[in-house]
């Protein structure tokens, strides 16, 4: 045993220990024989840092490591990166820019040469951040979605895919970023809220027809006018009678002069507008959808723009020549498309500008409009119609759909379920290819014969083509979400079945993951699991909320509300970090960042150490059994109890991956229960440092405390490991490390009902008598004498046996059960007793009686003041939220303080 230093520095064991841990293979699996027990972490962007998301997840998962470790099983906890298509290709790229280089200055082999060469010099520093949080990960095999293996799981995929029919490639419109050129996923398109116009246009009836009010137009509105370039269709209603006339009959659009159709669809809504439709299908998801019941093919929509958002010409031939090349939107102070075609229709008498709205003047109706935007570009993204790959998602989340339900996955939050079933559904076919340069590129030929040939590699292509086809390969890669769907089987070495890592570690035993992607990458694994391993991937899910900033806003650059978690663990210590964490984690509920929170945990890490540091101090060490020491002392016997059902609690809490529970049951009892309470209960029977106490007592004593003490280290390692450690490795002889040590056991034949009841009371008594003094102004230094001329038995013996404690920690003089002396007294009442407390010559009974009444009045006066200003509807309907949270936070304030003075001047009898 060593000593411990008398200030807890977190930088400088934290460092140490990590190091420790994993030059020594402690988080490798390696127990034979032992139940295994593995988790995969969600595997972030080789390109990424670590921000406070990662911090909440990865300490939920860490939690869960830990604790299966100490419970013996052979725990894997699966570590590596994603190879984020996007997100490299731009790092690499704008480092090329600092050189005057671009991308296409080079082939396509020698660009992926520079990205592997930066990913060897730059990429991966989250993965040292995830060591600074304590994350016990097994390094040694770090895997990353491009290595060799990983790589040959992700073709053979595609290919068996493909041959099932389960994958292929089609034309349907796609999120296309013109900024970055490519296809993406929805889960990189932010929403932001614009302001815009809603254009209003004559479209005008053909063939000499008229709506049955003589009319020979309908009015569409669009927020997009420079769509009607691509215009295929009007729609209306089928029950709006306005137009029921006119289905089946023809508009003649005024720019392009293109014969469209006029279709009956549930789309149009009579109640909206004029109840007619513009259906653009090559340019917007609800008029794919439209112009596909209207029986137009995806082949023959169409496509307006190009790669780069830039008016092409369409396969009709009909859009002006002066359109050809502009931009869509205003762009370098030239006007775009969008406003050359309403100064066209102005110019033709087609625009509506006569709305009866306050701001006629204008050509259009001012809108907010929710805008999709490329979260890495920054562009507005283009519904665009192209040639992509797409897996048959409906098909193969037929078996996932069912395994939730029967319970194969359980789903926790419970009420994720029904998201969950309602998206899997109505899935849409998953596109998976990317326009980039940088991922695994799709194992597809094209022919000069007009056919596609997909294998696993060239030469297998070339076997199926024969001889005399020119094959040339697809460009396009995979979308990452396709190759990080197969983390939990591909990680384990799938598809070589030889691979003993495999075996015993699918499925995995829960996946924790933010609630955020429980689409694009939870449900995934699970189809792409099912379908190739014949079994769920994880038989637990676990979805967390997202951490908002203090004021419960989403944290962003933009608004510059974003928390470093690095700073953080540079302030506070990974470890107060880690328990704020899961101190606030409560089943899927968001998280507000409370700083103050994570320096209250560090003073918690801080009061456990100043408790191991008396503990030393005191001869108490290490306890050398897992089971509780016997003891005859009712304060042993009670903190041996309190200790057993604080296991219990932990156990079950985790068990139902209630983090926030666990937390603060172990928070609880060794602020309150061992160091606020048991530390000082047991100083008598210790003696004084100078002078140890000797006898059965104080060795009793030293042992459960040793005991109990251990016990809070192992519970309190999976939130706070490297105080734990360290704690562990200082205060005794120990046959291993903590972070393998054995988990508490909850042997409820220990705990002593009556020695429970008896040191409750006693801490309910000091607790009473302590509050009085302070509301009373009796000084600190004053010492009492109790009255109990009514107790019961029970509570006669109890005061005879604890009169030490009570001297001591509630500053009483004598203890009597004669009748109570005339004058001012200080009652208090514990259970069925009252107990007293002569106050004459203590304090000035009647100046304490004026302050008391006066500060009663002052409080009452300041709550109804409070309690009629939130009665006031104008007040709460008008006010910011904040400022009537406020008022009702400080109506309860001061409703609580009336209370409690007016319960202090009845104490006085």
């Amino acid at each position: 045993m060593s000593e411990l230093p008398k200030t807890f520095d977190p930088a400088d064991i934290e460092q140490r220990w990590y190091a420790h841990w994993e030059e020594n293979g402690l988080f490798r699996p390696d127990r034979p024989g032992a139940e295994p027990w593995t988790i995969v972490n969600p595997p972030p962007n080789v390109t990424g840092s670590l921000h406070i998301g990662h911090a909440l997840d990865n300490t939920l998962q860490d939690i869960l490591a830990r604790h299966a470790r100490l419970k013996g099983k052979d725990a894997l906890w699966v570590v590596g990166t994603d190879h984020a298509g996007i997100a490299t290709q731009m790092v690499v790229e704008r480092q090329m820019a600092q050189h005057q280089q671009k991308r296409t200055d080079f082939t396509r082999e020698q660009f992926v040469e520079k990205v592997w060469a930066w990913k060897a010099e730059s990429g991966g520093e989250i993965t040292q951040q995830l060591r600074r949080l304590g994350c016990s990960m097994d390094w040694q095999n770090e895997r990353f979605t491009m290595d060799e293996g990983f790589s040959k799981a992700v073709l053979k995929v595609f290919v068996d895919l493909y041959n099932e029919g389960l994958l292929y490639r089609d034309k349907r419109l796609v999120n296309w970023d013109p900024g970055l050129g490519t296809a993406i996923s929805d889960l990189e398109v932010e929403t932001r809220e614009i302001k815009g116009g809603f254009w209003h246009f004559r479209y005008p009836l053909a063939d000499g027809v008229t709506l049955a009010d003589g009319r020979d137009h309908i009015v569409v509105a669009t927020t997009r006018p420079e769509t009607m370039l691509a215009d295929m269709a009007v729609a209306v209603n089928a029950s709006d009678e306005r137009y029921a006339s006119v289905i089946g009959k023809f508009i003649e659009q005024p720019i392009t002069g293109r014969r469209i159709p006029i279709v009956a669809d549930d789309h149009a809504d009579p109640e909206l507008g004029s109840g007619a439709v513009k259906i653009t299908p090559g340019h917007d998801f609800n008029d794919f959808e439209v112009g596909k019941r209207a029986g137009i093919e995806a082949r023959d929509m169409l496509n307006m723009l190009d790669a780069a958002a830039n008016v092409v010409q369409t396969a009709d031939g009909k859009v002006p020549a002066e359109f050809i090349g502009l931009h869509r939107f205003r762009k370098d102070k030239v006007d775009g498309a969008r406003e050359l075609v309403v100064r066209r229709m102005k110019e033709l008498g087609f625009l509506v500008t006569h709305l009866d709205k306050e701001d006629a003047e204008h050509d259009f109706e001012p809108r907010t409009i929710q805008t999709p935007y490329g979260d890495r570009s920054g562009v507005v993204i283009e519904p665009w119609l192209t040639d992509q790959w797409y897996v048959d998602a409906a098909t193969l989340a037929k078996p996932a759909i069912e395994a939730v339900r029967s319970g194969a996955i359980k789903i926790v939050p419970k009420t994720w379920e029904k998201t969950f079933f309602n998206w899997m559904e109505n899935i849409q076919p998953w596109c998976v290819s990317r326009q980039l340069w940088w991922g695994h590129r799709i194992p597809a030929w094209f022919g000069d014969d007009g056919k596609v040939y997909v294998a696993l590699s060239e030469a297998e292509a070339r076997a199926q083509a024969g001889e005399g086809v020119t094959l040339e390969q697809d460009s396009d890669v995979l979308d990452t979400w396709f190759s990080s769907a197969l983390w939990p089987f591909a990680t384990m070495g799938w598809p070589d079945d030889s691979n003993p890592t495999l075996h015993g570690r699918y499925p995995n035993d829960v996946l924790i993951s933010g609630f955020d992607i429980l689409f694009f990458w939870d449900a995934r694994m699970m189809m792409q699991g099912l379908h190739f391993m014949k079994d769920v991937p994880f038989r637990t899910l676990y979805l967390h909320g997202l951490v908002r900033a203090a004021d419960g806003q989403k944290m962003s650059k933009s608004k510059g509300n974003v928390v470093n978690p690095l700073g953080l663990i540079d302030t506070y210590g990974a470890d107060a970090l880690r328990f704020f964490m899961a101190a606030m984690e409560s089943q899927g509920r968001d998280i507000k960042m409370d700083e103050k929170r994570v320096e209250g945990y560090r003073n918690f890490a801080t009061k456990l150490w100043n408790a191991a540091r008396f503990c030393q101090a005191n001869g108490i060490t290490a306890s050398t059994a897992l089971e509780a020491p016997r003891a005859e002392l009712a304060v042993n016997k009670w903190i041996i109890a309190e200790t057993i059902q604080t296991v219990q609690t932990v156990d079950l809490a985790l068990a139902d991956y209630r983090f926030d529970g666990a937390a603060n049951a172990i928070y609880q009892f060794a602020w309150s229960r061992f160091c606020d309470w048991y530390l000082e209960l047991i100083k008598p029977v210790l003696g004084q440092m100078d002078a140890p106490a000797t006898g059965p007592d104080a060795d009793e004593t030293r042992a459960v405390a040793g005991w109990v003490l251990d016990q809070i280290l192992v519970l309190l390692h999976p939130f706070m490991p490297f105080i734990t450690e360290e704690l562990w490795s200082k205060t005794g002889a120990r046959e291993s490390e903590l972070i393998v040590a054995k988990w508490p056991m909850a042997d409820a034949r220990a705990i002593d009902p009556e020695a429970s009841k008896e040191i409750d009371w006693l801490i309910r008594l000091v607790s009473q008598i302590r509050t009085a003094r302070t509301e009373l102004n009796v000084p600190p230094g004053a010492k009492l004498l109790l009255f109990a001329s009514a107790a019961a038995a029970q509570t006669r013996n109890r005061l005879e046996h604890n009169g030490g404690v009570l001297s001591r920690l509630a500053r009483i003089e004598d203890i009597s059960f004669s009748s109570v002396p005339l004058g001012g007294v200080m009652q208090i009442v514990v259970d069925e007793d009252t107990f007293f407390f002569p106050l004459e010559g203590v304090i000035d009974l009647d100046a304490e009686r004026a302050r008391l009444t006066k500060g009663i009045a002052a409080a009452e006066k300041e709550r109804d003041a409070l309690a009629g200003r939130l009665g006031n509807a104008s007040f709460v309907e008008r006010a910011k939220p904040e400022a009537v949270e406020k008022a009702r936070a400080d109506h309860a304030e001061k409703a609580a303080e009336a209370e409690r003075l007016g319960a202090a001047l009845a104490r006085l009898g």
